[in-house]
């Protein structure tokens, strides 16, 4: 089924008037993994300044059928821009074909006493969500929290970052008819666990549904204050093995990438800040509050022609080589 063209470039969608100048479009360049597959590629924006990145994180969040402006994007925000959108499982299955389904298991048997459901949807959330090897990704629906994780860590501040934004409402089109439908009769456009088992109630039979790879957004139920206060969803690929940018990359118009270039990073951070979008607030409890003030009281990075100042986060030349 083709794609409808991708809502910031519908004739209706405002743009990006609003800012001094229009942020730079790369398409399709061989460097730096911008192109992800053959005949195909997500589409770049390059922005300069605060303004330039806000607009191009709520580009296309206008309903014209609602006469809202709610979006239908996914964001993920990276401290660098050479990240790719592999899964922790993706990096440790590729030559062990049953890891998923043994990590899955011993954990349901391990933590049975923190289950809140024995659906496996369920259980792949909770695993996800504390850090075991899953085909799961983490995103939210907010543009400010993703900026958060694209400026949070101060070891890549010399170093440009970059926001996926995947439109759900066009990869859902992508879907088999049958995955589709279940969403339809909901009236949503991103899955829960409950109605995600309606139409699979096991990975193996998720991988089933069809011979060509789909990508799924859901919601986890309300595990912690982590989950709500990132207003976080997961994607979930069709088989352990498939890799989302790559899928991206086939299906022009589903996504796009924001990159923040090295010399925007301290700004931003600092409006994040001010906004209160911080470790406090996105990890609550004393781990989130002290992880959020090593990085407040950390010293700015040394400006060209100044003495460079040592931080917690540098050491001297003698010391990086012991490590």
């Amino acid at each position: 089924m083709p794609l409808a063209p991708p809502p910031w470039r519908r004739p209706s969608e405002r743009g990006f008037a609003r800012t001094a100048r229009r942020p730079t479009l790369c398409r399709g360049g061989a460097e730096g993994g911008r192109r992800m597959a053959d005949g195909g590629a997500v589409e770049e924006i390059a922005v300069q300044s605060w303004a330039e990145l806000n607009d191009a994180l709520y580009a296309g969040a206008w309903n014209p059928s609602l006469r809202r402006y709610r979006s239908t994007f996914a964001f993920r925000g990276m401290g660098l821009e050479e990240h790719d959108l592999r899964t922790a499982l993706n990096r440790r299955a590729a030559h062990q074909p049953t890891l998923e389904r043994d990590l899955l298991r011993a954990f349901r048997k391990y933590a049975f006493r923190d289950a809140v459901s024995d659906s496996v949807w369920h259980w792949l959330a909770l695993a996800q969500h504390h850090g075991l090897p899953t085909r799961l990704l983490d995103w939210t629906y907010s543009p400010l929290v993703a900026m958060h994780f694209a400026t949070a860590n101060p070891a890549y501040s010399a170093r440009d970052a970059v926001i996926w934004c995947v439109d759900y409402a066009a990869t859902n089109r992508a879907l088999p008819e049958q995955v589709r439908q279940a969403l339809a009769d909901e009236g949503a456009d991103v899955f829960t666990a409950e109605v995600l088992a309606s139409v699979a109630r096991t990975l193996a039979e998720l991988d089933r549904l069809s011979k060509e790879p789909f990508v799924v957004f859901f919601e986890p139920p309300s595990l912690d204050e982590r989950i709500i206060n990132q207003f976080g969803l997961f994607s979930l690929m069709s088989s352990a093995r498939g890799r989302l940018d790559l899928w991206l990359a086939d299906h022009p118009g589903t996504a796009r990438k924001v990159l923040i270039p090295a010399a925007l990073k301290r700004e931003v951070r600092d409006k994040l800040d001010q906004a209160n979008i911080t470790e406090r607030v996105l990890f609550p409890g004393l781990d989130g509050l002290c992880r959020w003030l090593q990085r407040y009281y950390d010293p700015a990075p040394a400006r060209a022609g100044e003495r460079e100042v040592e931080t917690m986060h540098s050491a001297p030349p003698q010391a990086q080589e012991q490590l």
